[in-house]
């Protein structure tokens, strides 16, 4: 049944539409069922109309809009089969076969509708479906399609409707939400019926393993995170489906029709359930909101939208953080409570109904309520970490800090009862704990763990111990950093990237990172690295330059930790400059000695060289996927290996001449020509060509050139693996307005310009070379787009177009962007 709505009738009258449509003229099926499209088209409007009313009004009640919008689906579907069956397709003597009933399933079975979700019916008949009842759906349906509704429908008698749900794990779930809308409620009564006896029972354990294995590929899909800053709300890891979950389990074992009598049965605290609810009608409220906005079923929170979701729901902006920004930590908070709720969902699951050592739907665990010297008092339920009474952390709260260390030192997971104490007891971390020297020592050996501390970190950040412990890192716990870049929250990422750095060290990106895995075998100290990384963001959103107060946090926090003045002023520096050398790699031209002698007049040591290089490459590659990729990883190296060498050498650098006389002893062994050959080319560059070009590029320079002859124009386009991007060279006669003409051909073939080196020969030609990617980032290797490119260049420059109009009207390849 449908809970309570308040006003009903300013939603829609059925009794007023009624005799509206009692006054509709009789006629042909499709003349009768025009007059009612045009009555409810009216009747849906309006409704939506006081939807969004309410929605405006009061912006943060989901469950009341979806309940709301719930029921005018309802009254629409009502007055739409009443039609049918009393004015059209009427039967003066019905038989025992021509019934039907008609429930809603999925999310309109739960009353939660959005403005413009499905709405997902099933038509159900006795036994095969009669002609009469066949006519019945088909002008229901066309009625619902002519309203612009987007209808998800299935049409069965009740035999067919048990043998697809025993075979299909979807069917049987969206029937378990099925709720009687319309027609003969009996036989709906012996439909519900027949799916608890017939295919409900004894099949549990079956179900809730399935679901379970459900939401964790859903979750891979989804990027395995809550914190990911453009979530999608409803199939998100902490999202409204993981809420759909924990009910559905609930249900189907205990049959319940609400989740507050999942509290009885023992499944979810009193307080639980509060939060459950609370959770719900956020995500709820954001879904709506969504719709009205974007005026589709929408369930993804994109950059676009936040602003306008974040302004409807009157967030404001405050001193270092923005309206949107608010916004999006109350979400990140959100659906870290639907986390925590599940995993003490699942506990209260195994208590209840596993056997003695094992996990519900799972096999045997060892370790049941095994206790051990190691553990230090800490004990194993079902092969995981908690407490052996419900005061452990409150009779030392340093054991909240301590219980992780020991889950990252043993492999072990860890409780979701003993998660739920921390996260109760985390308030008791006060200064004197931040203090204790035992509590910094397992802090600091948890952060600099050789086995991977990742996981262990991101579950004490889940309990909120990580932030009482760390306040400044407590500040950054939800932080979203409103840009198209940035994948994660600042918490997540600056966690994420410690994992990164562990990995690297152990070798497991050795292929992708070589230059890195080596320098961190050569590290002085790792310590400064570590902590470094985890300060290296933690200042942002407080309103001033993130790195110069980092740096001021980190100058505070290292001697707590234990690291001497030396290591302290280290991990100062490197948060203070972690934006350094990518800045310098990726803005300006490396090929400039006076570049690299900027650079290293920061850095002053090879030490902090390699320390900056590895907390630069975490630091980009934990940004999120697709972030990393050749082009940076050979800038970063060009850098790195420049600098140690004037950090080396110190005044006996190389200089350009030497440069410029090995570059060329280099190429002329690899291309293999007489003197003359080599001259004839050579002499037209000058000394900054030589410079500011790798040898490769030069050999490919040079074969182009001796190719191209006398032609006055010359395009090349292929594929250059050493930095994942596409080589545009063009050869061309120098004149005004060159540079322009072939930048905007590449845009307009789809590439994006990463790298541009523009040179002018003695003789008066232009050789420029372009490194290009498409508008993903990725390689440009498909040989048709490669001569698209070099055909755009050619049209560019022989003026066959108008460059300022044909890029005004190119659409973008990322609109969002």
């Amino acid at each position: 049944m449908l809970p309570t709505l308040i006003d009903r009738r300013a939603l829609i009258d059925r009794r007023v539409t009624w005799e509206r449509l009692e006054a509709i003229e009789s006629g042909t099926s499709t003349q009768m069922r025009a007059g009612l499209v045009e009555t409810l088209r009216q009747d849906l409007a309006l409704g939506r109309a006081e939807i969004e009313r309410r929605l405006i009004e009061t912006p943060s009640n989901g469950r009341a809009v979806t309940r709301a919008q719930s029921f005018l689906t309802d009254q629409i579907i009502r007055i739409i089969h009443d039609f049918f069956v009393q004015r059209v397709y009427v039967r003066p003597n019905p038989t025992a076969a021509e019934r039907l009933c008609i429930a809603a399933v999925g999310g309109y079975g739960r009353s939660e509708m959005a403005p413009f979700s499905d709405v997902d019916i099933a038509f159900l008949t006795p036994l095969k479906q009669t002609p009469w009842a066949e006519q019945v759906i088909e002008a229901m349906l066309y009625t619902l399609w002519d309203l612009g509704l987007k209808v998800g429908h299935s049409s069965r008698s009740i035999d067919d409707m048990i043998r697809m749900a025993k075979e299909d794990i979807t069917i049987r779930t969206a029937l378990l939400e099925a709720r009687y809308v319309w027609g003969d409620e009996a036989l709906y009564d012996v439909a519900a019926a027949r799916f608890r006896s017939d295919v409900m029972a004894g099949t549990a354990r079956d179900f809730i393993a399935q679901k379970l294995a459900e939401r964790e590929e859903r979750h891979k899909k989804m990027g395995d995170s809550r914190y990911v800053v453009e979530p999608n709300l409803k199939e998100g890891k902490g999202g409204l489906r993981d809420l759909h979950t924990l009910f559905w389990i609930g249900k189907y074992m205990h049959q319940v029709a609400t989740t507050a009598d999942l509290v009885e049965k023992g499944l979810l605290a009193p307080h639980e359930y509060q939060q459950f609810e609370r959770a719900e009608n956020f995500l709820l409220a954001v879904r709506c909101h969504l719709h009205s906005i974007t005026q589709r079923a929408e369930d993804r929170l994109t950059f676009d939208v936040q602003p306008a979701v974040a302004a409807r729901m009157h967030y404001h902006d405050r001193p270092g953080r923005s309206a949107v920004e608010g916004f999006m930590k109350h979400y990140f908070m959100t659906v870290k409570t639907v986390g925590d709720l599940t995993g003490v969902f699942m506990a209260h699951l195994d208590e209840l109904h596993a056997a003695k050592g094992m996990r519900f739907g799972l096999a045997a665990i060892s370790g049941y309520r095994r206790a051990s010297r190691k553990l230090h008092g800490f004990i194993l339920d079902r092969g995981r970490l908690t407490t052996p009474s419900d005061t452990f952390f409150q009779e030392d709260p340093v054991r909240m800090i301590e219980i992780f260390g020991l889950a990252n030192t043993h492999d072990l997971e860890i409780h979701p009862m003993a998660m739920r104490q921390a996260n109760r007891d985390a308030r008791l971390i006060s200064t004197k704990i931040r203090n204790d020297a035992r509590a910094n020592a397992i802090f600091l050996d948890l952060l600099t763990s050789k086995k991977d501390p990742e996981a262990a970190l991101r579950w004490m950040n889940e309990a909120g111990v990580f932030g009482r412990f760390v306040p400044d890192f407590g500040r950054v716990v939800g932080q979203m950093q409103f840009d198209m870049y940035h994948h994660y929250t600042v918490d997540e990422h600056s966690i994420h990237a410690i994992g990164l750095l562990a990995k690297i060290e152990a070798g497991q990106y050795g292929q992708d990172h070589p230059l890195t895995t080596a320098i961190m075998r050569q590290l002085a100290s790792r310590k400064v690295l570590y902590v470094a990384v985890l300060l290296h963001d933690i200042a942002k959103g407080r309103g001033g330059n993130h790195s110069i107060l980092g740096a001021e946090v980190a100058e505070k926090f290292c001697p707590r930790l234990g690291l001497n003045a030396a290591e302290t002023e280290t991990v100062a520096w490197l948060v203070r400059y972690h934006l350094l050398m990518s800045d310098t790699a990726f803005r300006r031209d490396i090929s400039d000695f006076k570049t690299v002698l900027d650079f290293t007049a920061i850095v002053q040591s090879p030490e902090r060289l390699r320390l900056l290089l590895a907390l630069t490459v975490v630091d980009i590659r934990a940004v999120g996927p697709g972030v990393w990729n050749g082009w940076k990883r050979q800038l970063l190296s060009d850098l790195y290996d420049a600098a140690e060498e004037v950090l080396r050498l110190g005044h006996k650098q190389r200089g350009r001449k030497e440069r410029v006389d090995s570059k060329q002893n280099v190429l002329r062994g690899v291309l293999g020509w007489d003197d003359v050959a080599f001259r004839t080319i050579s002499n037209r560059l000058d000394e900054a060509y030589w410079v500011a070009e790798p040898e490769d590029i030069i050999e490919r320079n040079f074969r182009h050139i001796a190719a191209a002859g006398e032609q006055a124009l010359s395009i090349a386009a292929t594929v250059y693996p050493a930095r994942a991007a596409t080589l545009v060279t063009v050869y061309a006669s120098d004149h005004p307005g060159l540079f322009y003409r072939v930048a905007g051909a590449i845009h307009l073939a789809g590439g994006s310009i990463i790298d541009a080196r523009i040179h002018t020969t003695r003789d008066g030609m232009a050789l420029d070379n372009f490194l290009v990617q498409d508008s993903f980032g990725k390689l440009i290797d498909a040989p048709e787009r490669l001569k698209r490119i070099e055909t755009g260049i050619e049209e560019a420059l022989i003026n066959r177009h108008k460059m300022t109009t044909t890029l005004a009207t190119r659409t973008h390849a990322r609109p969002r962007a």
